[in-house]
């Protein structure tokens, strides 16, 4: 059972303290981020060459920038997360590589090397003093990592990609902004009824989280928000499209109020935990269709609603808003459900 009085416990909250303290954080860490590329980021505008054939984004954070520019981007824009590059990556293309620790990934490394011997021109974000800026070195940009945290090192990335001439402008401090506005609205002192991490947690408690984001931003936070909830509670939880929700809605089992919660003996503990629906909205207009078309789904089978919202503001602040309030309800979910 989920024990809401735990959340507003400074005993029971101390059990995630370093999860709580690290997410508060990351605010700071795009600033450190941003203030350690600065320099570098600062002579841009004297190497700026011709604009490259396609730029290939690679590891396992290249899709947040594809993300944030695919639909911007003024060339083709593909993320790669295996090692070594595409058969086609060659002299006229841009590859970009993000490394918080720039050492220990072989993919990384591969990666760059590959694209040294081909010719690539580089974007790399990691330690100055790593191997992997070693690799890299003279190929192109580095960008001295400021931080562990590989949302942080995006924002420099992309300021990188817009001096380029090949995404949006992205300034740090409206992305570092909005993350120190969620650590205020979702910290641990903030009382249940005032917190939208621990309301958020409380309609999870006993459902299944089904995560639907409108926008390509928005569901790319929904799955990693699905994936922090797993990572954190072993609860399931799924996010997906308007199709693959849909089916799930329509066969969410019937929720009987007169069920005993403490019946571990009988039908109770067999039937499955109901849904309940979250929906991240980035306001992004364009997804309102799909939105609507959930929620006649959820209203048909009685299924809980809920909508976690992201003012209005730069693409990459929108997104870290979204995932910083599912990190916080992650947090607060496995302090609810931990026996005291």
């Amino acid at each position: 059972m989920f024990d809401e009085t735990r959340l507003d416990d400074p005993e029971a909250l101390a059990s995630v303290d370093d999860d709580l303290r690290e997410i508060a954080g990351w605010g700071a860490q795009v600033r450190l981020a941003n203030g350690a590329a600065d320099a570098a980021l600062g002579t841009l505008p004297g190497r700026v060459g011709p604009r490259p054939r396609a730029v290939v984004a690679a590891g396992p954070d290249g899709r947040l920038l594809r993300t944030v520019l695919e639909r911007v981007c003024p060339v083709p824009f593909v993320a790669w997360p295996h090692a070594g590059l595409p058969g086609w990556a060659g002299p006229l293309d841009l590859v970009v590589v993000v490394s918080a620790r720039g050492a220990g990934s072989p993919d990384d490394e591969a990666t760059v090397a590959h694209a040294v011997h081909r010719g690539c021109d580089l974007l790399v974000s990691c330690p100055v003093d790593s191997p992997l800026a070693a690799t890299a070195a003279g190929a192109g940009l580095l960008l001295p990592a400021g931080s562990l945290d590989p949302l942080a090192l995006s924002v420099p990335v992309l300021a990188a990609l817009h001096a380029m001439g090949l995404g949006p402008e992205v300034g740090a401090e409206p992305v570092a902004v909005a993350l120190d506005d969620v650590a205020q609205q979702c910290g641990p002192d903030v009382t249940v009824d005032a917190n939208p991490a621990k309301e958020l947690s409380l309609v999870l408690a006993d459902h299944v989280p089904l995560l639907w984001g409108g926008s390509p931003l928005a569901s790319r936070a929904a799955r990693r928000v699905a994936e922090h909830v797993r990572v954190a509670t072993g609860m399931p939880a799924v996010a997906g499209t308007v199709e693959q929700i849909e089916p799930l809605l329509a066969s969410a089992p019937e929720h009987d109020i007169f069920a005993d919660p403490f019946d571990d003996t009988g039908d109770a503990a067999l039937s499955a935990a109901p849904p309940a629906l979250v929906f991240l909205d980035d306001a992004d207009l364009a997804s309102r269709d799909g939105q609507e078309r959930l929620e006649a789904a959820a209203r048909a089978r009685a299924v809980r609603t809920h909508t976690v919202a992201a003012e209005a503001g730069p693409d990459v602040a929108r997104f870290a808003t979204l995932l910083a309030v599912g990190r916080f309800t992650a947090a607060y979910l496995t302090v609810g459900r931990a026996e005291a």
